[in-house]
């Protein structure tokens, strides 16, 4: 046997060829089961787990049992066939054990917080404080283990594709990429700040003008973001590409060749859309599914029946249809009106009224006729349009959302996936993607009124300078995509302004003056001005795609040391105060007391 220190095989090493052999292993006492007197133990490391077998009559055996759990030993004893009865064949190494002839305690554990060798729930702040055992559980080490796979994955694809992978700078200039940013103090520039990216976008427009054809990066992205289940406050990661001289086709079809290769490597076998991905316009998106993140997985989608109802009996309806900014939108379930207790009915309404809305129509069709309280206000041509309008058949049923546009939009955005998902139509064992296409190029700002940049500011606009002088800002459109998986927004991207006119012409509209756009973005204009290939990118969210693969409902899953919801961390205890002295350095001062100042104050009664 080998002189190693630790270990000869690792813990998922062992098989029945291996029987006979002599061996030592390493690792953290995982589980420990006292069968009279017998201790069987699964000793676990980074690549499984070996069970393995102390006899009472070891010299060790006495201090073993004053182990706990976790705490790290190296033993030595031969591979034995395990009996029948006791073979686990989910185990890799189910077959055998060791018989413990020698033991090594490494490291004594203290009794831990949080439990490792089984999945039980726990407060997440107490998991991030102890993310070290966290991480110990199968679940997290799966996880994290993949996303080292999926790095190198991506890293090898990409460069089979012909792109170069560069880093970009940390500390930069502020930028308005839509988020706050996170600002750094210079020391040696008082009263001056770097800001942390939001994403490496000019420095990426940057290496197309300086030549490089295809850039790749695997980029850290900093936003002074709230927390979401799908957005990780502070740091994120992204796959971050760019294209010269390249159209938007191209673009798709290099993502779609990526993505397949991930989901289909990486997606333990689910069906997934093939390419090429279908393409929504933002506004059909809107309109059909209420969001511009559809989950195709779902087949439910709106119908515009505003006109059926404008002038017709039902007034509840007919009062809305008549309105302005009113819609009546529809949704067509196939095949399940017949089968529907009316208890299903009073759940969906209470949940739409839950998310905004005043009620929930439906019609229900069977034996030729609609059944419904609506349609009892409706003359038959209406309601023969109306089965028309939604292909309607016997067993079918049509329910109803009745609204202002952006309210039925966002009220539908929440009633489409629950109906899909009580009924049971969600494909949940696929990932179906798609293109979110032709985004405007601005929008006008609710609070201020100014017309503002919708998406990216360096996007292309559709119709170039032309479009720019000519048309309403709020009917351009914009060479801006999305990529959509399962109703969530892997990534964004766009062609770029390379010509700085436009670029001069788009800030204009967005109230920006030429003096400004030159001083916030000297490097981008004074580039532009020694030719620039037209160029195109996009920046999938690399934490997002990990999402998916592995069905985390909460992005901090698959990232190993994450801020808590409060943008936080409890195991370093970040964000910290800083002394009175750094902050001189860097010319600062706070104007917020301390804790302890505040804490010893108010036990004065200050």
């Amino acid at each position: 046997m080998s002189e190693h220190p630790y270990r000869t095989h690792t813990c998922g090493a062992l098989r029945s060829a291996d029987i006979g052999t002599r061996v030592r292993l390493a690792g953290w006492v995982h589980r420990v089961r006292d069968h009279g007197g017998i201790v069987f133990v699964d000793l676990r490391d980074h690549y499984g787990v070996t069970q393995v077998v102390i006899d009472p009559g070891q010299p060790f055996y006495a201090d073993f049992n004053r182990l706990h759990l976790e705490s790290v030993v190296s033993i030595c004893g031969p591979v034995v066939e395990r009996q029948p009865e006791t073979r686990n064949p989910k185990l890799d190494t189910g077959l055998v054990e060791v018989h413990v002839e020698a033991l090594e305690v490494l490291s004594r554990a203290e009794v831990v917080p949080i439990s490792v060798n089984q999945e039980t729930p726990a407060d997440e702040n107490l998991r991030l404080r102890y993310r070290f055992l966290d991480l110990r559980r199968e679940t997290m080490h799966r996880h994290l283990h993949l996303r080292s796979r999926l790095l190198g994955y991506v890293r090898e694809a990409l460069t089979t594709l012909g792109f170069s992978e560069f880093q970009t700078p940390i500390l930069t200039s502020s930028s308005p990429e839509g988020a706050r940013d996170f600002l750094v103090p210079s020391r040696l520039h008082p009263g001056r700040f770097f800001a942390l990216p939001q994403a490496p976008q000019i420095y990426k427009q940057l290496l197309m003008v300086a030549g490089f054809d295809r850039y790749f990066q695997i980029a850290p992205c900093f936003r002074d973001e709230d927390s979401r289940a799908d957005r990780s406050p502070g740091e994120f990661y992204q796959i971050d590409l760019e294209m010269s001289f390249v159209t938007q086709d191209e673009v798709f079809a290099v993502v779609e060749q990526l993505m397949t290769g991930i989901f289909t490597t990486f997606g333990g076998g689910k069906a997934m859309t093939a390419a090429p991905f279908p393409r929504l316009t933002w506004h059909e998106a809107r309109e059909r599914y209420g969001t511009d993140k559809p989950d195709l997985r779902n087949p439910l989608a709106m119908i515009d029946v505003t006109d059926l109802f404008r002038g017709s009996g039902f007034q509840a309806f007919a009062g809305v249809a008549a309105r302005a900014d009113g819609t009546v939108r529809a949704i067509p379930v196939r095949g399940r009106g017949a089968t529907l207790p009316r208890s299903f009915y009073d759940g969906m309404i209470a949940f739409a009224q839950g998310v905004g809305a005043k009620g929930l129509g439906y019609i229900v069709y069977a034996d030729g006729e609609a059944r419904s309280p609506i349609a009892n206000h409706l003359d038959a041509d209406r309601l023969q349009a109306l089965r028309e309008r939604c292909a309607a058949a016997d067993g079918d049923v049509v329910f109803f959302i009745a609204d202002s546009a952006p309210k039925a939009r966002q009220i539908a955005a929440a009633v489409l996936p629950e109906l899909g998902s009580r009924l049971g139509l969600v494909d949940t064992d696929a990932f179906r993607f798609c293109w979110i296409v032709d985004f405007p190029m601005y929008e006008r700002d609710e609070e201020t009124g100014r017309i503002d940049f919708s998406h990216n500011p360096f996007s292309l606009p559709q119709g170039g300078l032309e479009a720019l002088e000519t048309q309403d800002p709020l009917t351009l459109l914009a060479h801006q995509y999305d990529l959509v998986c399962n109703g969530v927004e892997l990534s964004s991207g766009a062609l770029r302004n390379h010509r700085p006119d436009i670029m001069l012409k788009a800030f204009e509209i967005a109230g920006y003056s030429r003096d400004e756009v030159e001083s916030r973005f000297q490097g981008l204009m004074r580039a532009f001005q020694y030719g620039a290939p037209p160029h195109g990118g996009i920046a999938p969210g690399f934490d997002r795609i990990l999402m998916l693969l592995t069905g985390a409902r909460n992005i901090r899953e698959v990232i190993a040391f994450p801020l808590n919801q409060s943008a936080q961390d409890p195991l370093l205890g970040a964000p910290s105060e800083v002394s009175e002295r750094q902050l001189r350095e860097l010319h600062l001062r706070s104007t917020v007391r301390s804790t302890d100042t505040t804490a010893a104050a108010a036990a004065k009664g200050v």
